[in-house]
């Protein structure tokens, strides 16, 4: 993201191929190397495990993928963060928008009900397939493609969204860099991704150091929701000064913390208070 010499990032730790729980030292498994860029926080895994084929990781049943309540469709879905984009942009009805890494096409649906005329990348095979059989998206709007092979025109759209789609992205500079050309000048980018300043990780992790563990709970490289990388904001605040675009807004989001509900009393508005949410949301507006 900021372009630093990965060979003097900090190493944190191991992560295995699977749940670590909280004694990863007795399951068997296969381990990278979790580290840290020392200038702008970038989390990720190196090696990263690269997969022969993009299914050998996302060619899974969305059903084993998501829980059950994830295929339920509700009104309130992105709507927020529509309200968001009509906020920091002049909207107009049929302004065009993307999303990339569609899923199930949940997000497609509000932004098409919101007046947009979306379109949409899902490079899974059966997320491609639910999208259009359960969700009814137009088959016309929806290409079965990654990122890196996806090919619009360039200055097309009015709003572009990476909605938890970042980490799984093995270039997420050059996914960003690529998507900017697909988007006008003036225009909106949402991109939500895992924070890596959350709190739960470092509890977690210390946690791990106090029983002389070198596993962190960062990341799950090799195993599903398959995450490479956690993101800071000086990630995409020394990205900007690369790849042209200004952030306009950044919110975290706490989601889950994971610990006994007791603790949330304490650990949820600390959390709001102090940017240590599970999730870092950032808008980017297209400047050049």
């Amino acid at each position: 993201m900021c372009g630093s010499d990965s060979s003097i990032h900090l190493i944190m730790g191991k992560r295995l191929n699977q749940s670590q729980g909280t004694n990863p030292r007795n399951k068997i498994g296969i381990a990278t190397t979790v580290v840290k860029c020392t200038t702008c926080g970038l989390i990720y895994s190196n090696p990263q495990p690269i997969p022969e084929s993009i299914q050998d990781h996302y060619g899974v049943s969305p059903e084993t993928y998501w829980r059950n309540d994830y295929f339920n469709l509700n009104r309130e879905y992105f709507k927020n963060e529509i309200q968001t984009l009509k906020n920091l942009y002049n909207f107009n009805e049929g302004d065009k928008a993307l999303d990339i890494g569609v899923g199930l096409g949940k997000c497609m649906i509000a932004l098409n009900n919101a007046g947009f005329d979306t379109f949409g990348i899902e490079p899974s095979e059966p997320f491609f397939l639910r999208a259009i059989d359960k969700m009814r998206i137009s088959p016309d709007r929806l290409t079965l493609n990654s990122i890196e092979n996806a090919q619009f025109p360039n200055n097309y759209f009015d709003f572009i969204t990476f909605g938890a789609v970042l980490e799984h992205l093995y270039d997420p500079s050059g996914s960003i860099r690529k998507a900017m050309g697909w988007l006008k000048t003036g225009g909106i980018m949402q991109i939500e991704v895992p924070s890596s300043d959350w709190l739960i990780s470092k509890i977690l992790n210390a946690y791990y150091r106090i029983r002389g563990l070198d596993y962190v709970t960062n990341l799950s490289p090799m195993h599903e929701p398959f995450h490479l990388y956690e993101f800071s904001l000086k990630s995409f605040e020394l990205g900007a000064v690369k790849e042209g675009y200004e952030i306009v807004k950044f919110e975290y989001y706490v989601a889950s913390t994971f610990m006994p509900k007791i603790l949330n009393f304490i650990l949820v508005p600390y959390m709001r208070y102090r940017n240590k949410g599970m999730q870092l949301c950032v808008w980017l507006r297209k400047s050049k």
